[in-house]
C-alpha cells in the first residue's frame, strides 16, 4: 500500500474522466484479470466499480471501460502503426479526435526493460511538451506507479500484496485521495496491453463474447 507519511501532499479534486469517480479518501481497488484480457475493479469489499473488456477490430487493439452497470465509460484504442506503442482514450464509445480524452505513450530505449509511459492530456499534445503523468516500475516484479507529469509526487501505485504472489491475474492498487479512478484503471488497462501484446491473440477467436460472457457472470455474483 502506498504510504501516506504526514507530510503526503494533499490534491484538490482532479477528474480525468469523470467527476464521478473522485473518492475524497484514499482509495484501494483490486484489480482481476480474466480470460480474454477481460478486467473486473473492485473494492475492499468486493463491490464492482468498473469493468473492462477487449473489442479489437482488425488493425486496432482496443478496450472499453464499463460502469457497474455495463454502461461504457471510455475507448481505449491503440494508434495501430505508431513506434511508440501509443494509445488513445475517448470519451463514451468514440473514436473521434474531437472526443480525445488523453494518450499514453511508451518510451523506448534500448535494453529497457522496465515501464516507462508518457501521459499527456488532450489538449497538450505536442511530442516537445512535457508530460502531464508518468508511469514507471516494473510489470514482472508486479509494481508500477504512476506520477504527476516527472515529479516524485505518486497519484497511485500498482502492487501485488505478499498474500497474493501467486495469483498472477490480481493486484492491487492504492489510490490517492481526490484522483479520479477510473483514469487510473485506464492506465492500468493500456499497461496491461503494453506489456502483454500476445494474450489476445491467444484466445482471440469470439474474444468479445467471451469477455461478455465472462464480465455477466462476474456481475451477477456482484449484484
Amino acid at each position: 500500500m502506498m504510504a501516506q507519511p504526514s507530510g503526503a501532499p494533499v490534491f484538490h479534486p482532479f477528474s480525468v474522466i469523470s467527476p464521478e469517480f473522485i473518492a475524497p479518501e484514499s482509495l484501494e481497488i483490486i484489480v482481476d484479470k480474466y480470460p480474454c484480457r477481460s478486467l473486473v475493479i473492485t473494492d475492499i469489499n468486493h463491490k464492482i466499480l468498473l469493468k473492462v473488456k477487449p473489442c479489437d477490430t482488425t488493425f486496432h487493439r482496443q478496450r472499453v471501460l464499463l460502469d457497474a452497470n455495463d454502461k461504457p465509460i471510455s475507448m481505449l484504442r491503440d494508434k495501430g502503426m505508431s513506434m511508440h506503442s501509443r494509445w488513445n482514450v475517448f470519451k463514451g464509445e468514440s473514436k473521434s479526435n474531437s472526443d480525445m480524452i488523453f494518450s499514453a505513450s511508451k518510451e523506448h530505449a534500448v535494453f529497457q526493460f522496465k515501464i516507462n509511459i508518457r501521459v499527456m492530456l488532450a489538449n497538450k499534445m505536442r511530442s516537445n511538451e512535457s508530460c502531464d503523468f508518468r508511469i514507471k516500475g516494473s510489470w514482472s516484479k508486479g509494481n508500477f506507479t504512476i506520477y504527476m507529469g516527472d515529479s516524485s509526487t505518486a497519484i497511485a501505485e500498482m502492487s501485488k500484496p505478499q498474500a497474493l504472489k501467486y495469483a498472477a491475474d490480481k493486484f492491487t492498487v492504492t489510490i490517492q485521495p481526490n484522483m479520479d479512478y477510473a483514469f487510473v484503471v485506464a492506465l492500468f488497462a493500456i499497461v496491461d496491453a503494453i506489456e502483454n501484446p500476445d494474450e489476445v491473440k491467444k484466445g482471440s477467436g469470439g474474444s468479445v463474447g467471451a469477455a461478455f460472457d465472462v464480465l455477466g457472470a462476474v456481475g451477477s455474483l456482484g449484484n
